[in-house]
């Protein structure tokens, strides 16, 4: 049987946005998301996060900080008793000041691949699932993965996901 999951977007969603985020002492949950997940591991949605991370592409952190970061997120989520099932991330960019990274692709949303790729190796079930974002991009790929998208526009993440997911 398929899983159902639920994708979220990373800075902005889950976290402040802070602008090119790798450090986590500069790490800041949004108001209830800590919460939000535990409440869609207990629902038994897979809880996957998907992020473009072009810091790596302009030379502000590496992937590695970026993995390390996300190793950070779910020691920390231990003390709510919440996790996440997985990072897909995007270390591209058009206009890359790190050459091997500088390129258009797929993987960037709003291109859809992340949640693809995510969807083939989680054996999800798109519709059961949702994708939730600050973004219009985050909507964007969302549609091109033919899952239903809601937007976060701040207040709690928690309340959010409640109301989203089938109760």
């Amino acid at each position: 049987m398929a899983n159902k999951a639920v994708f979220f977007d990373r800075d902005g969603t889950l976290n402040v946005d802070t602008g090119y985020l790798y450090k986590p002492e500069e790490f800041v949950w949004i108001e209830g998301a800590p919460e939000a997940i535990r409440y869609a591991n207990e629902k038994g949605y897979k809880v996957i996060v998907v992020t473009n991370q072009s810091g790596v592409a302009r030379g502000y952190f590496t992937e590695a900080e970026v993995h390390a970061l996300h190793d950070w997120m779910n020691e920390d989520l231990k003390k709510y008793n919440a996790r996440i099932d997985a990072f897909y991330y995007c270390p591209h960019h058009p206009e890359a000041a790190v050459k091997e990274y500088a390129k258009k692709c797929e993987c960037r949303k709003p291109g859809s691949k992340l949640v693809e790729d995510a969807c083939r190796d989680f054996d999800i079930d798109k519709t059961a699932s949702v994708l939730i974002g600050d973004a219009d991009r985050d909507l964007e790929c969302a549609e091109k993965a033919g899952i239903r998208g809601v937007k976060y526009t701040g207040g709690s993440l928690y309340e959010l996901v409640i109301q989203s997911l089938p109760r």
